[in-house]
């Protein structure tokens, strides 16, 4: 009997099923997401690539190779170099403004108090709310005329209505409205991950740094922070990435006002592209984005590997 079962257990060894074993099986999981950057990604980047390299537009669609004129006459736009800094602008202020309200809010919300859940769950309807229907209500906040924040600073006796700031028609406070908008977006998603780093930093060194003497901010900024930075390091990329290619916000509250006051690369290259039909340059704009953000991953990811959780 014994032989038997060591006869059988060998033919299955033997003709084991394919899937069973986990190399073919790996490969057969990452096949389908593999395909779906290749095809959503690979494919768009390398057409980006084909037309940023030619004369093509919709107007004149035969191919003509002109090398790298493109590039160099869009670095010589001062509308580029001006989208270009505004990218930065609204990538770093929304991003250092989201995590800061991020920390306060994950803070806020670990301590116990009534209704607890519910403000969990209402915390996150920024981040699932569609984005067209956001901006079209921030922009009826932020109107020249009927502006709720204007209205209510002119409530509480803080300005007369004729100081009141046309936020979306100076040049300054549009940047400043994009900025809250998309930190406002962010937010949430800043929160999630405070919330994962800050539970799991291990509680018997909180309570030894407490009984240290150590008091909340110290504990906060010189415990909890350096445990959980590879945590915020990874969602930061996920914002960076995400409001550096992003146009949607700009190109619905302000589509690049006042006076060319607030576009960034995203909405540039698609005016220009989509919009004007001039694809090869606005290929070309587009493509200044790949070499920043892949510098920017890179710098995250090294400093990841070189930390310890």
């Amino acid at each position: 009997m014994v032989a038997i079962a060591e006869k059988i257990h060998g033919s299955r060894s033997r003709f084991q099923f394919v899937f069973d074993r986990p190399r073919v099986l790996g490969a057969a999981f990452l096949t389908p997401a593999i395909l779906y950057i290749l095809l959503l990604v690979g494919l768009p980047f390398l057409l980006a690539v084909y037309y940023a390299l030619s004369a093509y537009t919709i107007y004149n669609p035969s191919y003509h190779f002109v090398g790298l004129r493109n590039f160099v006459e869009v670095v010589e736009s001062d509308i580029f170099r001006r989208t270009l800094l505004n990218t930065f602008i609204f990538t770093i202020g929304s991003q250092i403004l989201g995590l800061i309200l991020g920390k306060f809010g994950a803070l806020l919300v670990l301590r116990p108090f009534p209704g607890r859940k519910i403000v969990r769950a209402l915390i996150i309807l920024p981040w699932a709310v569609p984005i067209a229907l956001a901006t079209v209500a921030w922009e009826w906040m932020f109107d020249s005329l009927y502006s709720v924040i204007n209205w209510t600073l002119i409530a509480l006796g803080l300005m007369s209505r004729a100081d009141a700031p046309n936020w979306l028609g100076e040049p300054g406070l549009a940047m400043l409205c994009v900025i809250i908008v998309n930190a406002w977006r962010f937010f949430p998603f800043a929160i999630v991950i405070f919330l994962a780093g800050i539970t799991a930093v291990p509680q018997d060194v909180l309570d030894a740094a407490t009984v240290d003497g150590a008091g909340f901010w110290r504990r906060n900024y010189q415990i909890i922070v350096p445990i959980i930075a590879p945590i915020v390091v990874v969602g930061l990329i996920f914002g960076t990435v995400f409001t550096f290619t992003d146009l949607s916000i700009v190109y619905l509250l302000t589509n690049g006002g006042p006076v060319n006051a607030t576009p960034v690369l995203g909405n540039l290259g698609f005016q220009i592209g989509i919009l004007s039909g001039d694809v090869a340059h606005g290929a070309a704009v587009s493509l200044f984005m790949f070499p920043v953000l892949f510098l920017l991953v890179i710098v995250m990811l090294r400093f990841i590997r070189r930390r310890e959780i």
